[in-house]
């Protein structure tokens, strides 16, 4: 996997099904993933992440580096829960990358999950390659985030492209009438 020591990477892997949960918890470990923890539905994943800020003694796990969730869960879901990290004032890291696992792979629940912030989407069912694929790239490609008042989260443009017009990111000084060119 590139090369990546990830021996000291912490993972909170929400998921309901325990056959799903062991094989996302044995794909990490393989991959070198030092401390994996796990919870069943999206509501103990936020109860965990409060536990983990206000006593990461208790919680066995001093942060949370990435987590991992299904999206369909019961009674709080994997979008509820991504909800709550990237929106919620309690949240105690809402640049926290979010990878979301889920077998609904329409263009309209993509797009959803992507507008809710989150990093990446995973399908069912998934390869131990594909998962390594996604850490990586939250690893060695991170993206800025966006924040305005319809998003907030990773900017969803994955690449840099050359742009041949007009520079329009410019901020005007007009108490000295000098212009700043942010790019």
């Amino acid at each position: 996997m590139s090369g990546l020591d990830l021996e000291r990477l912490s993972v909170l892997v929400v998921e309901d099904s325990p056959f799903i949960r062991s094989l996302i918890v044995n794909s990490l470990k393989i991959l070198g993933v030092g401390k994996v923890t796990t919870r069943d539905h999206g509501g103990e994943g936020i109860e965990f992440l409060k536990l983990v800020h206000n006593d990461p003694m208790k919680a066995g796990v001093m942060t949370v580096d990435i987590v991992i969730s299904n999206w369909d869960m019961s009674p709080v879901d994997g979008m509820m829960l991504l909800r709550w990290v990237r929106r919620h004032k309690e949240s105690p890291n809402r640049f926290a990358p979010f990878v979301m696992i889920t077998g609904y792979t329409e263009p309209v629940r993509i797009r959803e999950a992507r507008e809710m912030g989150v990093n990446e989407m995973l399908a069912k069912p998934f390869t131990i390659n594909a998962l390594a694929q996604k850490i990586t790239s939250i690893i060695l490609k991170p993206r800025q985030f966006i924040h305005n008042k319809d998003y907030f989260g990773p900017d969803r443009r994955r690449q840099n492209l050359p742009f041949d017009g007009p520079e329009r990111r410019i901020l005007k000084d007009d108490s000295e009438g000098v212009e700043v060119v942010r790019g």
